[in-house]
C-alpha cells in the first residue's frame, strides 16, 4: 500500500492504526509508572526529569524500590514483559509477508535464523496487556 505522503510500500491502514495505538498505550503506561514511582519515592531519590530520560528498561529497578516495594511483582512482571514485546516492535524491520502484506518482523534470538512476525494479534495483545497494566496502575495509585 502507498500514501500520497510516501512512495514506499506500506502496510495496511489498520496494521499502521494497531501499531500507533501500541505505541501510544505502553508510552502512556511508561509515564503512568514514572507517576507511580515519585508518588512512591519516600526516599525522595527520583526525580521526573532523571526517569523521563531513561529507556523503560533503566525504570525497573525505580519501579522496584517504589511500587514492588509497596505492593507485589505483579506490575513490575508485567512492564518487564511489555518492554519485551515493545522492544520487538521498535526494533523490527518490514517484510513483505506470505499473504503479499506488509508487516513487521524480527529476528529469533535462537539460532535457527527464523522471523517473528508481529501479527495484527500479536500487536491486540500488546495493547490488552497494556490495559491490564493501566488498571493495576489506577488500582496502586488508589484513586
Amino acid at each position: 500500500m502507498y500514501e500520497n505522503y510516501s512512495r514506499q510500500a506500506l502496510p495496511s491502514r489498520e496494521y499502521r492504526e494497531l501499531l500507533g495505538s501500541a505505541l501510544c498505550v505502553f508510552n502512556s503506561n511508561n509515564a503512568f509508572i514514572i507517576e507511580n514511582i515519585l508518588r512512591n519515592d519516600e526516599k525522595a531519590k527520583y526525580n521526573w526529569y532523571d526517569l523521563i530520560d531513561r529507556t523503560s528498561g533503566r525504570l525497573k529497578e525505580p519501579l522496584k524500590e517504589t511500587i514492588t516495594n509497596n505492593s507485589n511483582q505483579e506490575i513490575s512482571l508485567l512492564f518487564s514483559n511489555l518492554i519485551e514485546m515493545r522492544n520487538r516492535i521498535v526494533h523490527s524491520f518490514q517484510i513483505t509477508d506470505k499473504d503479499g502484506e506488509q508487516r513487521l518482523a524480527t529476528k529469533n534470538k535462537d539460532t535457527s535464523h527464523t522471523q517473528f512476525i508481529i501479527t495484527e494479534d500479536y500487536l491486540l495483545t500488546f495493547i490488552k496487556s497494556n490495559e491490564t497494566l493501566s488498571s493495576l496502575l489506577h488500582n496502586f495509585r488508589g484513586f
